[in-house]
């Protein structure tokens, strides 16, 4: 194990065993600032569990392709407002599915930890509701990653959004986002290296390198 392994390995079983501290330190510090979280995997439920706060978006327990994903930011008002239906199929090859595929329009919405297509659409139309309730752009954070098809020309494109809030993480570190909120991962994938871990433990890696209530509180 080399010394950044040992540092990291040192740094995830401290946070373990103070978790309820750092938990409670990381509630405190966002002082009821409210929030929705827009995310291309499970990365924006875990924020969500963290901060103890009930699920005011409907990207929740799913995943979304890079492709499908920029397309839905790129004109997010549009697509938030269609009517979810869903597939048998995928367009993306090599995908095994075996839970629901939403269709918003014309992108695919991959509802991974739904067990069927109606728990999926009742549990969507809820959250976009209580998400609309908020116009307050400054209350939306979009995230994204590279796990699924994400290519460094649609991290350009996700940084050049009209939003105010962006974050985005990669195994990479792309010359033309250094000077933005785009974070390198060096702990990478299992699958040869490619990509960012999956949502669940991006978010358990999160810590290492962002500070995620400051950023909440932007």
């Amino acid at each position: 194990m080399n010394m950044r392994k040992t540092a990291v390995y040192i740094k995830r079983k401290a946070r373990q065993v103070f978790k309820p501290y750092l938990n409670n330190k990381d509630i405190i510090a966002l002082e009821g600032k409210e929030f929705i979280i827009v995310s291309d995997n499970c990365w924006g439920g875990k924020v969500y569990q963290w901060f103890k706060r009930p699920y005011n978006s409907p990207f929740v327990g799913l995943f979304i392709h890079g492709p499908c994903y920029i397309k839905l930011l790129s004109n997010f008002e549009f697509y938030i407002r269609q009517e979810l239906k869903f597939s048998d199929t995928t367009g993306y090859k090599g995908v095994e599915v075996n839970y629901p595929i939403g269709i918003l329009h014309d992108i695919e919405i991959h509802f991974k930890h739904y067990s069927s297509e109606e728990e999926a659409l009742m549990k969507w139309n809820r959250r976009v509701k209580r998400m609309l309730e908020n116009d307050n752009p400054d209350d939306y954070f979009f995230k994204i990653c590279d796990e699924r098809r994400a290519t460094p020309e649609i991290f350009q494109e996700f940084h050049s959004l009209p939003f105010k809030n962006k974050v985005s993480f990669s195994v990479q570190c792309h010359d033309s986002l250094r000077h933005k909120n785009h974070i390198v991962i060096k702990e990478s994938s299992k699958n040869l290296g490619q990509h960012v871990p999956n949502g669940v433990k991006l978010f358990k890696l999160t810590f290492l390198y962002f500070d995620v209530p400051k950023w909440l509180k932007s």
